[in-house]
């Protein structure tokens, strides 16, 4: 727990995720990322430097998905929980039937949840991405888009006024599985009929298989992001210097 804090707070602190008087809602999809987030970021609440409050926000796709054992756990964090009722699901896979329902879904998924973040008043949206979904992101633009482009570890959206940050970013996808099976933390089963038949894990598997020849792969990625470096991705930035290297 005190090693995966510090890395959460060296993410934070490196890239200014949070500031004093915050109002920060967790994104609660319900996977093992974002309920590792929600937990990591309630312990650091005791003791992180600048004050802030935490929300969780679950958007619920109407795919008829259990988020009670997500309820008990806010509940045991002493953080507010509030449930967003879609019918997003009903519209990508029922009415429009999308060939290739995640981008869609992740646009109206987004929408809904900075909707509500509005809603409660909060100012920031903490979101579960990690090293790996970092990685994953670089280069699926890189292959599918023939462009240079990953999400930014803070995000200013000008429309609504909502910035979002992601904490977990010196965490490995590993890192956070282990953490997540050892706090046995309720995870909530995916069934969106698209798991696992996504581009996404196509180079989730490509990585896999090149890592086993260049164990170091992901590590250099995720260095050239931070020194090249991509917009928003320079700690240096903060006044920081990049991460060395990232738990496994």
């Amino acid at each position: 727990m005190q090693k995966l804090l510090g890395l959460v707070r060296r993410c934070a602190d490196d890239y200014g995720m949070i500031a004093a008087g915050d109002r920060i809602a967790v994104g609660v999809s319900g996977g093992k990322d974002s309920l590792a987030l929600l937990v990591l970021l309630a312990h650091l609440r005791a003791f992180y430097p600048q004050p802030f409050t935490l929300r969780a926000v679950a958007v619920d796709l109407g795919l008829g998905m259990d988020y009670s054992g997500v309820e008990a756990l806010c509940r045991r964090l002493e953080v507010p929980f509030a449930r967003v009722e879609t019918e997003i699901a009903a519209v990508i896979f029922d009415h429009r039937r999308e060939k290739n329902p995640c981008s869609m879904c992740a646009k109206m998924r987004r929408g809904a949840l900075n909707q509500a973040v509005l809603n409660l008043g909060c100012s920031k949206t903490a979101l579960g991405h990690h090293y790996d979904d970092a990685v994953e992101t670089f280069l699926m633009s890189l292959i599918f888009e023939g462009r240079l482009s990953c999400f930014q570890p803070v995000t200013h959206l000008d429309r609504t006024g909502v910035t979002q940050i992601r904490p977990l970013l010196y965490l490995s996808e590993k890192t956070v599985a282990h953490f997540a099976a050892r706090e046995g933390l309720p995870v909530v089963e995916n069934t969106c009929p698209a798991d696992k038949h996504t581009k996404r894990q196509e180079i989730k598997e490509l990585i896999y298989r090149l890592s086993a020849e260049y164990p170091d792969l992901k590590a250099r990625v995720f260095g050239a992001m931070q020194r090249l470096p991509l917009p928003a991705w320079g700690p240096a930035e903060h006044g920081r210097r990049p991460l060395p290297d990232v738990t496994d």
